[in-house]
């Protein structure tokens, strides 16, 4: 291991991967593995079976107190004072020019108690903007270091869960819903989320047990362990922003064309500034276009309209995100 490799944060079930022969690379700081049997195969394991991917370097904020749903409903694009117990939304921090700070899912555990799941390379300036922008009486605790993600995605991701877990709870679990259970007497926060686009959930519980509950849901036949690349493409199909990529805080939801995930019913941080946008317009659109051939499109490639003329070449219209 190189003296940079030596520098990354691991997860705790870094040694697992390497015992297990994954390619380890830098990713947002940590030391993560990019692929197992390879990108393709594990991509279209996760389409038609069951995979578990180790996200345990995603960031976990608690906020709580009798101000806590005021101050996020002020932080977040997304609508908060209909979100009841057990249900989670997707939404943005937004500086005060509309760009985005980051994207997170807010999850809410009861009235003064709430979850938030960011992204693992803004979790210290998500966390100093939102200690700026709470109450006094509002209670911000970062737990990231403290918490395992992992993520069971696939048709079959039921079929695992329901061997593990009441199958009542299981079977009324909406999309963006959670609930309080046990794995292996591991007690955890089970949430019909991901970022595969397949049904499948995230799972959180105390990263000292993270062996625990990889090695119990990887002793079922059909689940493979997936790496960074495929949960890549498999987003990258379904047309999921990735931040600092796709979405960063030099672009607006107005931009991206995620003003979907902005309820605009409210007041929020950057609200003014997006609805100048909303009536001006964007000078800018993030589309999705398909590729000829087998070669992929990188980030910051040059994108031109095609031309009758191979030779020839139109101005630059646009570069490639991801």
């Amino acid at each position: 291991m190189t003296e940079t490799h030596q520098t990354l944060k691991k997860t705790p079930l870094c040694e697992r991967h390497a015992s297990a022969g994954a390619k380890m690379v830098p990713f947002a700081g940590w030391y993560m593995p990019v692929q197992y049997a390879g990108i393709i195969e594990e991509h279209m394991h996760t389409r038609s079976k069951v995979s578990l991917f180790d996200i345990c370097h995603m960031g976990e904020f608690f906020v709580t107190g009798t101000s806590a749903e005021k101050d996020i409903d002020k932080l977040v694009t997304c609508r908060i004072d209909d979100l009841v117990p057990g249900k989670a939304r997707y939404g943005f921090l937004l500086n005060a020019d509309g760009g985005i700070i980051d994207d997170l899912i807010v999850f809410k555990k009861n009235t003064n108690d709430f979850m938030l799941v960011v992204n693992a390379g803004t979790i210290a300036k998500d966390a100093a903007w939102i200690k700026k922008n709470i109450s006094a009486g509002t209670s911000f605790s970062d737990e990231s270091e403290k918490m395992a993600k992992l993520d069971l995605q696939g048709p079959l991701a039921d079929d695992v869960i329901k061997k593990l877990v009441d199958v009542g709870k299981i079977d009324g679990l909406k999309r963006f819903n959670f609930i309080q259970c046990e794995i292996k007497g591991v007690k955890v926060t089970l949430s019909r989320t991901g970022y595969t686009g397949e049904n499948g959930f995230e799972i959180f519980f105390p990263s000292e047990k993270a062996s625990v509950v990889w090695d119990t849901l990887l002793g079922f036949n059909d689940v493979k362990p997936v790496g960074l690349g495929a949960r890549d493409t498999l987003r990258l199909e379904m047309g999921y922003s990735l931040y600092g990529s796709d979405i960063d805080e030099k672009h607006t939801p107005v931009d991206a064309g995620l003003l979907r995930f902005v309820y605009m019913e409210k007041d929020f941080i950057g609200k003014k500034s997006l609805l100048k946008q909303v009536e001006t317009g964007s000078k800018i659109a993030l589309v999705g276009f398909t590729c000829e051939g087998r070669r992929s499109a990188r980030s910051h490639f040059e994108v031109h309209l095609r031309t009758p003329n191979p030779q020839s070449r139109t101005p630059k219209i646009g570069d490639v995100t991801s």
